[in-house]
């Protein structure tokens, strides 16, 4: 047991807000991370006894574990108590890649190619013994750290398990459990096995309150645990939704900085004078359907003759789990997609399609400001936070385009080009409306757009979960 003051607040998440590289020196340089979780912990106050439980999740890491017992110097995490959990490297990579990336996130984002995929044999149990032993990993340190009756806010689908387990370690708790991911509808959940599909239920079930992005997602998990598990399961558990919107402060000020001003000035040199920007933000995670995104604007410019020479698709498409075969074969499928538009229709004054693969968060900020047409387009997505973002930065208005299988869908909808994320005609007639609407509308549109998507900040729609696990909401 690590020795520490016990804390009032707790939150658990596979990944902390710290990172730490290795030097060759064996030097250690740490790192801070970003996100609604970060905002959202700063906001409770330096007088709220809180720690942040996380995992090792590389060599620097595992060596930061190492050196200093867990519990990291503050001056390294922007003033914030951190206990790094240093579990197995083999079990932690069996539960991250192969059950969390590999299974869990396919099953909620559908998108298992069902003739070939999954199946669920012996080394599919080995890999669950690893996520079960991970998630007693956070279960057993959230139980040491705790103070008594402490709030524990549990973070994701890599921690499904760890209600359940605190529950049975520490009755005394109030646990909540985030889901940042849609949730399967029934028919597809149950392509797990019977006793997995069920103590995942079970374990998000050990929480006082189960929270979701959208009622849509919320809904659908009370569907799984009737079904699966009768219709008093929900008797002990709260559900919750808090739709995580944009921070706009941070978002504009950061906006405004110079080298996003460097980057938009070779931004418009890379477009063309005159010429409008279709553009997107993503990873190169499969749900995002960059891929259908391309096609799209293939489409648009074969049965839109004017608008060659006239708009450019800036496509930023970042690596993303590229330890995962499934995932480089995407990427690349992305890249020659791009090289085919542009081999089919660029000429020597016009590149149709500017890809970006190197992560660059100025740059993305760049052409959020820069973008005439917005393209979101993803096969299922828990919220989409670039489709609030673009909104709330934008220079002259951007018109929206949206799959309706994003959770942002629930609150941006009424004012955004909603699309069918699979209809690639349909896709290319949004972008085409997108890139006609006129000015006015498109300024009301953006208006309206930021506004819903700032409406729950990151640090009150912590502040909110929390509230309301302690009884207040």
């Amino acid at each position: 047991m690590v020795s520490q003051p016990r804390a009032q607040v707790l939150v658990a998440s596979n990944r902390g807000p710290v990172s730490y590289a290795l030097g060759e020196d064996g030097s250690l340089t740490a790192s801070r991370g970003g996100g609604g979780l970060v905002s959202g912990l700063s906001a409770i106050g330096p007088d709220t006894d809180a720690l942040w439980v996380c995992a090792a999740l590389g060599d620097g890491d595992r060596e930061a574990v190492r050196r200093t017992g867990g519990l990291l110097d503050p001056a390294e995490t922007g003033g914030q108590r951190v206990r790094m959990l240093g579990i197995d490297p083999e079990v932690y990579a069996d539960a991250y890649n192969e059950i969390a990336n590999s299974t869990l996130w396919f099953v909620h984002h559908l998108l298992y190619q069902t003739p070939l995929e999954p199946v669920f044999g012996t080394e599919f149990r080995a890999q669950w013994a690893s996520y079960e032993k991970y998630n007693a990993a956070f279960a057993e340190a959230l139980a040491e750290s705790a103070a008594d009756g402490a709030a524990v806010l549990v973070q994701d689908y890599h921690l499904a398990l760890v209600p359940g387990l605190l529950r049975e370690l520490r009755p005394d708790l109030r646990i909540g459990h985030f889901s940042h991911t849609p949730w399967a509808p029934v028919d597809y959940f149950r392509m797990l096995p019977d006793d997995i599909a069920a103590q995942l239920l079970r374990g998000i079930l050990g929480a006082d309150r189960a929270a979701f992005l959208t009622r849509r997602w919320a809904d659908a998990f009370a569907a799984c645990c009737t079904e699966l598990l009768g219709a008093d399961a929900l008797a002990s558990t709260e559900l919750g939704v808090h739709g995580l919107g944009a921070d706009a402060d941070f978002l504009r000020e950061r906006s405004h900085r110079p080298d996003v001003a460097e980057r938009m000035v070779a931004l418009r040199e890379q477009i063309g004078a005159g010429r409008k920007a279709v553009v997107r933000v993503d990873r190169t995670e499969l749900s995002k359907n960059i891929v259908r995104g391309l096609l799209a604007y293939r489409q648009l410019l074969r049965d839109r003759p004017e608008w060659r020479e006239k708009v450019v698709h800036v496509a930023f498409a970042y690596p993303s789990r590229q330890d995962l075969a499934i995932y480089r074969e995407y990427t690349a499928e992305v890249q020659r997609t791009a090289d085919a538009v542009n081999s089919e229709f660029g000429t020597e004054s016009w590149t149709p399609v500017i890809l970006h693969v190197k992560d660059d968060f100025a740059r993305s900020l760049a052409a959020y400001r820069l973008a005439d047409v917005a393209l979101v387009n993803p096969i299922r997505d828990g919220m989409n936070l670039v489709a609030k973002e673009v909104p709330v930065v934008s220079d002259e208005g951007c018109a929206l385009v949206l799959s309706r299988e994003a959770g942002a869908f629930e609150e941006l909808g009424e004012d955004a080009l909603v699309v069918n994320p699979y209809d690639v005609l349909a896709t290319a007639d949004a972008l085409h409306a997108g890139l006609s609407m006129g000015a006015d509308e498109r300024a009301q549109r953006t208006k309206r757009l930021a506004a819903a998507a700032t409406a729950l900040p990151p640090q009150q729609w912590f502040l909110d979960q929390l509230e309301a696990l302690r009884g207040g909401g």
